[in-house]
């Protein structure tokens, strides 16, 4: 099978590989299609992401779908937790510190013709819901994910502070939970016309309930506290490139704003399938450029440049 591996910084090269072999309660998955996402970049850009550094030639790609051997339609949860810390047992299986992660430190993800994975975490699509739509509803997962986190009271206002796929999805499940105004911001002029496209305001507004960062910046982090009404809450879902986050204190300390970290998902991937079956949100425009296996180095680039919204490979 063909395999883009990563070799270091900004080096994805193509490999002919054996094809996996399935370990108990496992199944091969011939990949269909996998989303680009920003953590990827970072591996991709600096060999590593937060304190995970590239140790090993690794197969990155953690938004993905495929067909089973026997020929069912998967979306793949990419996390496999331990579900016997204390986290797992608690139900935050998100913040499991023994998970195995797709495209993360030792376990290869899904820019790949086929992977064996456990069985527990593939979701079966309905067939309303395309293969393309399967790997982006890793991303609606975890946006779906920052929006529980962000405890929208009924009618109230909201922000979303950064407008990348994640963060037009965000303005996609405020409006459908009824947010009575969405605010964005976003500097790049094609991602606002987006935002403004599916509904958000992208005129400066302040004193909303709950505002959303989402682009992994100090000056974003800052926005969104300034966007917060006293007493407001910020949730913090951007990756920042240096594994660190610096912040004006007076402002949120003065407005007494609670922050919340959102880290990954838990257990989303029904709503998220539920939502895009019935139509609820739309995923599809949200895709910008395709491209085949062979051309993944060529549709890193293109990610990294934020000409467009969201890549996708398909091999």
């Amino acid at each position: 099978m063909l395999v883009a591996r990563l070799h270091g910084a900004a080096d994805l090269r193509i490999h002919e590989e054996a094809d996996p072999v399935p370990q108990a309660g496992e199944t091969v998955v011939k990949v269909t299609s996998v989303g680009v996402c920003g953590s990827d970049l970072h591996w991709f850009g600096e060999g590593g992401i937060g304190d995970a550094q590239l140790t090993q030639p690794l197969v990155v790609g953690h938004e993905f779908a495929g067909v089973t051997l026997d020929g069912r339609r998967v979306a793949v949860d990419p996390a496999v937790p331990c579900e016997e810390c204390p986290s797992c047992l608690r139900g935050y299986r998100n913040l499991c510190p023994y998970v195995r992660f797709a495209g993360h430190g030792q376990t290869d993800g899904g820019l790949r013709e086929y992977l064996a994975w456990p069985d527990a975490y593939l979701h079966p699509l309905p067939d309303s819901v395309s293969d393309l739509e399967g790997a982006l509803l890793e991303p609606l997962g975890v946006a779906i994910h920052a929006y529980d986190l962000g405890h929208l009271p009924l009618g109230g206002t909201a922000g979303v502070v950064g407008c990348g796929p994640i963060g037009l999805m965000l303005i996609q499940l405020l409006q459908i939970a009824g947010a009575s105004m969405v605010a964005a911001v976003e500097p790049l002029p094609h991602r606002a016309a987006k935002a403004r496209e599916l509904g958000a305001d992208t005129d400066p507004h302040g004193d909303l309930d709950v505002v959303f960062e989402v682009a992994g910046t100090d000056q974003a982090v800052d926005t969104a506290f300034e966007m917060a009404r006293p007493g407001g809450r910020v949730v913090l879902a951007g990756i920042p490139d240096e594994d660190r986050t610096v912040f004006r204190a007076s402002t949120a300390r003065r407005k007494g704003l609670t922050i919340a970290m959102a880290r990954r998902m838990n257990d989303v991937y029904p709503r998220a399938i539920n939502l895009v079956a019935q139509g609820r949100v739309d995923l599809v425009s949200l895709v910008s450029g395709r491209f085949a296996l062979q051309d993944a180095a060529k549709a890193f680039g293109e990610a990294q440049s934020r000409q467009g919204l969201k890549i996708v490979i398909e091999p």
